[in-house]
């Protein structure tokens, strides 16, 4: 029995109508899918150029903070060494008490109180520099730093001992009389022979929880033989968490 044309021709446009909606759903989807995508991507990468500059930051904390589209930490320090008229370390130990007629240390090694905290590389963003001393205003876990830098001067043909060198980081709290031992770096070297000086250096980092007031301060062995060039010899440390 054969079929009106008429049906044949509904039932061909039905197919057509139904092709032709399921093209238009199909190129709506990947239209609104790549729009999707694209606002996603951007955001991402939006976030993630503030994360990784933040990242970069904190962990340089040398970067000036006069430089254009740089956050520093909300509390940060790094303090530089400076050539002074007088010893770079006035105080070789404190005595904290007596124990009869012995004399009890209060650290080890000479402390450094000459730091720049105001120009060239250093500066101090919520922080203090008091006589040498790096004081936290807040409460938190603190990134810490510290580079030492050496010039022992030649010994020609005479033979001498092997040096010492070594770098303490102390913190002082105001509920305790002693300072606090935080960190230790040593290293063995050779009085060089010849002309030429002997460079060394030391270097150490680390976290450490301080509390408001707390002090920060540097100790070295072999103090008269070290370098206080601001390049070479500073400390530091910023607010984490």
């Amino acid at each position: 029995m054969a079929i009106p044309v008429s049906v044949q021709c509904v039932g061909l446009i039905t197919l057509v109508a139904i092709l032709v909606q399921t093209i238009a759903v199909a190129l709506t989807f990947v239209y609104f899918n790549k729009v999707l995508n694209t606002k996603m991507t951007d955001r991402f990468q939006r976030e993630m150029s503030i994360t990784v500059r933040n990242k970069l930051t904190d962990v340089l904390p040398v970067l000036s903070p006069g430089i254009r589209g740089v956050s520093l930490p909300k509390v940060a320090a790094h303090v530089t060494g400076v050539v002074s008229s007088s010893s770079s370390s006035s105080s070789s130990s404190e005595p904290s008490s007596t124990g009869g007629s012995r004399m009890i240390r209060s650290h080890l090694g000479e402390r450094i109180r000459s730091w720049e905290g105001h120009r060239g590389l250093s500066f101090l963003q919520n922080m203090e520099l008091r006589g040498g001393e790096l004081v936290t205003p807040t409460a938190g876990l603190y990134y810490i730093y510290a580079q030492t830098y050496f010039r022992l001067p030649p010994t020609g043909e005479t033979e001498q001992e092997g040096a010492q060198l070594v770098q303490y980081v102390y913190k002082k709290m105001s509920s305790y009389t002693v300072p606090i031992l935080l960190m230790k770096s040593s290293r063995s070297v050779c009085w060089p022979r010849g002309p030429e000086p002997g460079l060394f250096s030391l270097h150490q980092a680390g976290t450490a929880f301080l509390q408001h007031a707390d002090r920060l301060f540097i100790t070295v062995s072999n103090a008269t033989n070290m370098e206080m060039d601001g390049r070479a010899s500073y400390f530091g440390a910023f607010l984490i968490g």
